[in-house]
């Protein structure tokens, strides 16, 4: 029995590896008009920024109307925990897709549904602001009350040669103070 399947198996093998030493490859080095191909550009990586969840911005409580660290008027508590990035280079600019990993938890004055919450993502450089940009980003809470939740800021766009030290920093922003009504 061994030897019936073996056979075939070895000549398939075989069968393949000669295939593989003959195969033709078009577009040398040389053509066939004697002039040797132009080689393929070298692609300069560019340093992608570190992502960091800035400090004091890792965790977003909603309270029911009126209520302030009440922790029994609390709608729902978030957190961040983890980041990754993705750079794209250009000749005129280095762009940024930015990956926050999150988790939401409903409180004792909430439940399921979709909570909006707000997710800022800012780039600087030392002291210098390239970009920032506050995003409201939902996410359904189960009835089960929490779920993990993944967010994508796409197009984080900076300026072609940025300074080597940019860092782009994710983290819940309420928005600046309402004003208050002028008399």
């Amino acid at each position: 029995m061994f030897g019936k399947v073996s056979r075939p198996v070895l000549a398939i093998s075989f069968l393949a590896v000669l295939a593989g030493c003959n195969k033709t490859q078009s577009g040398g080095a040389i053509d066939a008009g004697g002039s040797a191909a132009a080689p393929t550009p070298a692609v300069v990586q560019a340093a992608c920024p570190q992502v960091v969840i800035r400090d004091g911005t890792n965790v977003h409580a909603s309270y029911a109307k009126g209520a302030k660290n009440d922790p029994t008027k609390l709608v729902y508590q978030a957190s961040l925990a983890d980041t990754t990035r993705q750079c794209v280079q250009s000749e005129s600019a280095l762009t940024i897709t930015v990956v926050v990993q999150g988790r939401v938890v409903s409180g004792p004055a909430g439940g399921p549904g979709k909570v909006t919450m707000p997710i800022r993502v800012a780039a600087t450089d030392e002291d210098k602001t390239l970009y920032s940009e506050l995003t409201q980003h939902a996410v359904e809470i189960p009835a089960t009350g929490s779920a993990q939740f993944v967010f994508t800021k796409a197009d984080v766009t900076l300026p072609a040669g940025a300074g080597s030290n940019v860092t782009v920093y994710v983290g819940f922003d309420e928005g600046p103070p309402a004003k208050g009504k002028k008399k």
